[in-house]
């Protein structure tokens, strides 16, 4: 569709990529990753159209449609939201129009006459086209595309320009969507999206007909979504077969071999070195010498790229608590005639590292400020446990910052006993690096601010974290140093956040929050959902509501004191989360269990089918590189006859897994 050659792009005076090829293909599925500043973006609006390469070529065949989503700025206005996303279906409600015009003619005309079969063939040619375009299923698809992206039927009728800037983002990607161009260039499209309408953009972008291409600070929507890494990494563009997961590791990898070959080519040029030194002065030795000097200088140096260092900074230990950290006991919290929640209660114990999630404005924001602060509660009580201290951090905490204090400066008073290099260590965690870390806090942008307010709590923690969108804002390099920090923190933590992966790895219980109340789940995101797949729907009993205490006559919900591990290996979880603690759910029997030697068999099989997809990938990845450069008809056959060849077999591998994987589950 679109072939890149000898692409080079710069910002400034810095180089941020040079000779790339690239040919984008109908079903790419790709992400394109790398450090702030590489040019991810630019990339994507050069594709676009919006930008222009400063050498090279870009070619595309005629009649692509590329649409695109930048991060932000887009802003709607003058139509409800369901008329402006009807609106991409202009050529179908012409031809809606004229389907009622061209009805009407031919109600009045001589069914014998030469007017009438010209009008009627006309009609049939519309109304042919109409359906091309599903012109029926327009309204449904509309409806269908708004309600996934958390818009309720109470807003369809709204004004656009009613709605704030990350809700015009999500109608801006409800048009894209409903558009379905051949290309699809997706900027951060999860920045504006609760966990909700982020899992339904996954499948909705698995079942997407044409090609697509993302930028994406999350994780596990990588994961899922893409087929193909592309990372810009020191002014080169890299080319990886599967998803996030496999390309770290192939990364690593492939660094190795940099290194190796390095270290290979630096004995070469030593050993020509001391060669030409040693017989510099010898005449019998002047050919040979004049030899190894034209082989030094033909030699092309590998340059072994500085990869950016893996910060492990432990943050600071909060003082110990009691068991109980805090408890609601009838808590409710209304605005006004808008009732949150109504006699809800909740007891968190130590150590416990507690998700919320819910649809948009289900109220996990106000959960997190009734724990933080007793007077948010309308009615019921708040009472903190023995030697707790409250950390809250708001979506909008840059507001308590001093806007006339330098970053390094106010960190600094926060935290006296680290040193400068301590400091500025963690400020560049948070994407603060170099002469940024002397700015004003005023000068900031509202997502800076709240990166720094961050940063700067985690420097002094409390042993009660209440976290409402931490992760907001930070690259995936920022949110792994976060989630270590976290993972290592010995206090409690309550935290809401739309990044899966994030939730996955840290929540050891997640509650769920809707129409007015909590219910309580063991275990990460993953287990949440199957526990809950599982239900069918959600029971009464598992409701987060209070117990009676001894001797009060209230009532309290108790999270368990060893919350169960999370369900982390994909392939296997079913089977897992079966064998594991009840966890306050009921189990199903165990069905007969499948012969140990025999499960294990199955298992290497699946490892063998694994790493042979894999293989199979990485070189249908270079034969997508070498098309890329292909310069002639021929050339470009041949290649794609061996990537079909290629695709074929991974398909074949595929449904041998799959049966492979069935027959673990169904008889273990």
């Amino acid at each position: 569709m679109i072939q890149l050659t000898g692409a080079s792009m710069r910002f400034g005076a810095k180089v941020l990529f040079e000779d790339f090829n690239w040919l984008i293909t109908p079903q790419e599925r790709v992400a394109i990753v790398g450090g702030n500043g590489t040019g991810k973006t630019t990339l994507l609006k050069i594709l676009a159209g919006i930008e222009q390469l400063d050498s090279g070529t870009i070619t595309q065949q005629r009649s692509l449609r590329v649409g695109y989503l930048p991060q932000d700025g887009l802003s709607l206005s003058g139509r409800s939201i369901f008329e402006e996303c009807l609106s991409v279906f202009d050529e179908a409600l012409a031809l809606e129009r004229e389907q009622e015009e061209l009805s009407e003619k031919m109600g009045v005309l001589d069914h014998e006459g030469p007017e009438y079969a010209a009008v009627a063939s006309r009609y049939q040619w519309v109304h042919d086209r109409y359906l091309a375009l599903d012109g029926y299923t327009k309204e449904a698809q509309v409806g269908s595309v708004l309600s996934g992206l958390g818009f309720g039927k109470n807003d369809w009728p709204r004004r656009t320009e009613e709605f704030s800037g990350g809700w015009q983002m999500r109608i801006a990607l409800a048009k894209l969507l409903l558009e379905k161009p051949n290309l699809l260039l997706l900027d951060e499209p999860t920045n504006h999206l609760d966990l909700e309408a982020r899992n339904w953009l996954e499948g909705y972008l698995h079942s997407y007909p044409y090609a697509y291409l993302l930028i994406s600070h999350d994780r596990y929507f990588i994961d899922t979504t893409v087929k193909k890494i592309i990372e810009i990494w020191h002014k080169k563009v890299h080319f990886y077969a599967g998803n996030y997961s496999k390309y770290e590791s192939s990364k690593q990898e492939r660094l190795q071999q940099i290194q190796a070959a390095h270290k290979n080519q630096q004995d070469e040029i030593q050993h020509l070195e001391a060669f030409i030194n040693r017989f510099r002065a010898t005449a019998s030795k002047a050919r040979q010498v004049q030899s190894r000097v034209r082989a030094l200088d033909k030699i092309v140096r590998i340059d072994v790229p500085n990869e950016e260092a893996t910060i492990n900074f432990r943050f600071p230990q909060p003082k110990p608590s009691g068991r109980i950290v805090i408890r609601l006991e009838h808590a409710a919290k209304s605005y006004g005639a808008n009732e949150v929640f109504r006699d809800i209660g909740c007891s968190i114990e130590k150590g416990s590292r507690i998700a919320l999630v819910g649809h948009n404005g289900a109220g996990k924001s106000t959960l997190i400020r009734m724990l933080a602060d007793g007077n948010e509660l309308t009615s019921g009580e708040r009472e903190l446990g023995h030697n707790v201290s409250v950390d809250y951090f708001a979506q909008d905490q840059y507001k308590v910052l001093n806007p006339e204090a330098r970053i390094f400066d106010d960190i600094a008073a926060v935290v006296p006993n680290c040193t400068d290099t301590e400091i500025r260590s963690v400020l560049g965690c948070f994407l603060f690096s170099g002469d940024d870390v002397f700015k004003h806090i005023g000068v900031l942008s509202g997502g800076e601010r709240n990166r720094y307010a961050l940063a700067r709590m985690l420097m002094r923690p409390s042993n009660l974290m209440l976290l409402d969108e931490p992760t907001n804002h930070l690259d995936l390099r920022a949110k792994d140093v976060l989630l270590r920090a976290l993972l290592a923190f010995t206090g409690t933590i309550v935290f809401v956040s739309h990044d899966r992966y994030f939730i996955d790895k840290l929540a050891t219980q997640v509650f769920a929050i809707g129409d007015g109340e909590v219910r309580a789940y063991s275990g990460n995101y993953e287990d949440y959902l199957l526990q809950t797949e599982r239900e069918g729907r959600p029971s009464e009993d598992e409701f987060a509501r209070t117990k009676p205490r001894k001797g009060s006559g209230k009532k309290a919900a108790q999270t368990p004191r060893k919350p169960t591990p999370s369900v982390s290996d994909a392939l296997l979880s079913a089977l897992r989360l079966a064998g594991s603690p009840s966890n306050g759910v009921e189990q199903p029997k165990r069905s007969k269990r499948l012969n140990p030697i025999l499960a294990k068999r199955v298992r290497k099989q699946i490892a063998d089918i694994e790493a042979e997809i894999a293989r199979l990938e990485a070189e249908t990845a270079e034969f997508e590189v070498r098309l890329g450069a292909s310069r002639n008809h021929q050339q470009a056959q041949e290649i794609t006859k061996g990537m079909e060849k290629r695709h074929a077999r991974i398909q074949a591998y595929e449904k041998q897994w799959e049966e492979l994987s069935e027959k673990l589950e169904v008889e273990s």
